[in-house]
């Protein structure tokens, strides 16, 4: 029984954080200025928390603690983690404007740091390729997988995580690219794992489940 209440008791320490980590994330995202004028996604709280509990969930407590590490400093410091992550986005989806207007405004990444955020890029965005395979109609609702999609309206997979990388300490970087090392060594696929606690929030009781509801 002492294992059951560990396990337990190790669930729910995670949940505790992750939840405060997305409070955290939609307080920042709510300061975010859109050219467009506010965006509808920013008065979305529900489609929010599920979406990036979600992926929260998936993650060891270090990194969790990391990253909320990271929040609390933005903070401190007047930047905001999600208003940058976005500008990152810009690279390539308006290159002229990012490289004269956005990157100026934004911490330097060494070639180190780049590197290894390229590393993660390529294992998550084969990740994604094989829940799109095995998973068609999910994958039809999700963002397009790589950087060469990109529209001005519509962001991919690809720089949509590269922004979000973008966005965290070395030290976050760090701990992350353990984590998907050590997924990637034990076989696991983290885009599985996420969008099986996404379909889980929504009610499904698997992601076969979830397959099969969504319209042909």
């Amino acid at each position: 029984m002492t294992g059951v209440s560990d396990d337990r008791e190790a669930l729910a320490a995670r949940l505790d954080v992750a939840e405060a980590i997305v409070r955290h994330e939609y307080a920042q995202f709510d300061k975010v200025n859109s050219e467009g004028g506010r965006a509808f996604c920013q008065d979305d709280w529900p489609t929010f928390h599920a979406q990036r509990l979600s992926q929260f969930l998936t993650w060891p407590v270090p990194l969790l603690e990391s990253y909320a590490a990271d929040l609390d400093r933005a903070d401190e410091r007047g930047r905001n983690l999600l208003t940058e992550k976005y500008a990152w986005m810009m690279a390539t989806t308006e290159p002229e404007r990012f490289t004269t207007e956005i990157a100026p405004r934004l911490p330097v990444l060494t070639p180190s740091r780049v590197h290894t955020q390229e590393r993660i890029i390529e294992t998550q965005v084969a990740w994604a390729q094989a829940f799109h395979a095995e998973y068609p109609r999910l994958g039809a609702h999700m963002r397009v997988l790589r950087t060469h999609q990109d529209t001005l309206a519509a962001t991919s997979f690809e720089t949509y995580l590269r922004g979000e990388l973008s966005s965290y300490s070395d030290t976050t970087i760090d701990l992350y690219a353990g984590f998907v090392a050590d997924l990637e060594k034990r076989g696991v696929n983290l885009t599985e794992q996420t969008v099986a606690l996404t379909v889980g929030l929504a009610g499904y009781g698997s992601l076969s489940e979830a397959e099969a509801d969504q319209p042909q």
